[in-house]
This record gives structure tokens, sequence and C-alpha cells, in this order.
């Protein structure tokens, strides 16, 4: 099949190898390339470096609301086109370019966990089981029919970080599996449940103070679930300190003290969480261990 592929982070890269090693992409449409770290070089999208390897064209329009954006995807006369995080909602003309349509890769069992940011929300609410989702797009949020899922559980311990790269794996995989289905005819789209839908926003650095009058599990999801960005944050002696990753222990307390050096265990308001790898402002990352010996902590001293 002809294919158009949407997509811009690296989430969306497994699925465009998939699909180019199996079907003809004739572009890859993908967002600008952005200004990125401290000194602002100009950085292009993970999709793009991945299209130019492969040496599929790749166009990279500001909006896809334009006449001339429509025009041009339209000017593939794609059989399909996937989209997978690519970071612009297509209007009603765009959508009906495709043949079979447009289909998109979603991180989620939908209708749970539309929008943003579905798998880091999955961790931080300690889900045990999610997946992905492939759907035909319409006009809403993660609103369309329903192709194919695949599910997968959740490790206790596992990061949202993780869980990303095993789903854009997933997805990669499922993506085949429905474009082949689409080809044949053999899909029936499914409405979704909109009693069931749950939304997502998306996540930023607010999120990131750890209350330690929470559960341990709760303090445990959180650290997990912003990781590997924008990472959980305490401050230790007045100091703030990024938490990196952690795991639940049994020891109980006072919630915010310090019921262990060696383990770095901190008690929370119910049970106890024991921090493995920290970083502590302007420094590397580094274990718990190391932090420790380079630091004055005692049993008892407050962490908030």
């Amino acid at each position: 099949m002809k294919v158009v592929f949407m997509g811009t982070p690296d989430f969306a890269v497994p699925a465009l190898e998939k699909i180019a090693a199996e079907h003809e992409v004739v572009a890859v449409f993908t967002q600008p390339d952005k200004p990125v770290g401290r000194k602002q070089i100009l950085t292009p999208p993970n999709v793009k470096v991945c299209a130019i390897r492969l040496g599929i064209p790749v166009f990279q329009p500001k909006s896809m609301k334009t006449e001339e954006s429509i025009e041009l995807f339209g000017s593939f006369s794609p059989d399909v086109a996937v989209v997978a995080a690519y970071g612009q909602i297509l209007p009603k003309a765009a959508l009906e370019v495709p043949r079979l349509g447009c289909v998109n890769i979603h991180g989620s069992l939908l209708p749970k966990y539309r929008g943003a940011a579905p798998i880091q929300q999955a961790v931080l609410d300690g889900e045990k089981v999610t997946g992905v989702t492939t759907m035909l797009m319409d006009v809403g949020l993660d609103t369309g029919d329903i192709l194919q899922t695949a599910e997968t559980e959740i490790g206790e311990n596992e990061t949202s970080a993780e869980l990303f790269d095993r789903l854009s794996a997933l997805g990669g995989e499922l993506i085949l599996k429905t474009l082949s289905a689409l080809e044949n005819g053999k899909i029936t789209p499914k409405k979704q449940d909109e009693s069931l839908a749950t939304h997502t926003s998306k996540i930023d650095k607010s999120l990131c103070p750890v209350d330690f009058s929470k559960s341990a599990r709760e303090v445990h999801n959180k650290i997990r679930g912003l990781y590997s960005w924008p990472i959980a944050t305490a401050q230790i002696g007045g100091k703030r300190v990024k938490i990196h990753r952690a795991r639940l222990s049994d020891k109980k307390g006072k919630a915010g003290t310090i019921l262990s050096v060696r383990p770095f265990v901190v008690a929370c308001g119910e049970g106890s969480v024991e921090i493995l790898e920290l970083q502590p402002e302007g420094k590397k990352k580094m274990t718990a261990e190391a932090f420790a010996a380079g630091h004055q902590l005692k049993v008892g001293d407050s962490i908030i």
C-alpha cells in the first residue's frame, strides 16, 4: 500500500521502520525542527532522522490546517495515512484524503487515557495493564473507531520511560497487523464506549514535588511515572534533589522522615519507599549509597 506516515518523537520510529519494510511509504510528515538544550541547537525530530536514513521524503508544515498543506498531503494519493504522536490535529479535509482513512497509533487501551500523556498517566495512576490501540481518526481527540488493540502488563517498578519503549515497539507490531487487515477488508471498526472514556493532560514540572504524606505506593508511582521527564523532586537538608528510582519498602514510621540511611528509606503516610537513585541540584545522578556517603544524613531527619 501507499502510505503517508505522520509522526514526530522516538515513540513513532519503530512503526515507521516496520511499515517501510513492508509498504511503500511515499512521504513522512513531521513537526518542524526545534531548538534543544541550553545552547538551543536546532534539532530535527527523531522521525525525520529515521525517514532520511530510510530515503523517504520529509515534509514539515507548521500547520496541517492550511490549504497548501492539505493539497501537499493529497498529492501523494495515499491508500492510508498512519499517525503516531504527530503533535498536530488533522482537519476533516485531511482525514478524507486517504482511501482507507487515517489510522492513529495511541499508547493506551482506548477509550481510557485519551490525550497527551497516556503512558505516563497510566504509571502515575498505578495501572497494572495498558497497551496500544489502532483507531480510525475523526475530528475529535482520540475518539475514532477502534481497529485493534494489544495489551501488556506494567511491572511494579517499571518506569514510564521503560513502558514508553515497550509500547513503542508494540505499536510498531500492531500497526502492521492493522494495515494488513485493512488492506484485505478483514477488520470491523468498533465505536468507543464514551461512558468509559478518560482524559490525560500534558505532564509538566508542577507535578514534580513528592508529597510523602501520601501512601508509599502513590509516592512510588509518582517517582516512576515522572521518569525520565520531568523527574520527581524532594528537599533534603534544604536542598532540592531529583529522585530517579525507588522501590517499596516494608519499614514504617512518621511520614517524611528518614528511617534508614543504608538503605535509604523514607517513611510515607502509609508504608515507606527505598530511594535507589537521586541527583543533587547541579550534579550528576548517583546511587543513594553514594549520596549518603557524601552527606550528613541520619535516621529521623526530614525529607520534604
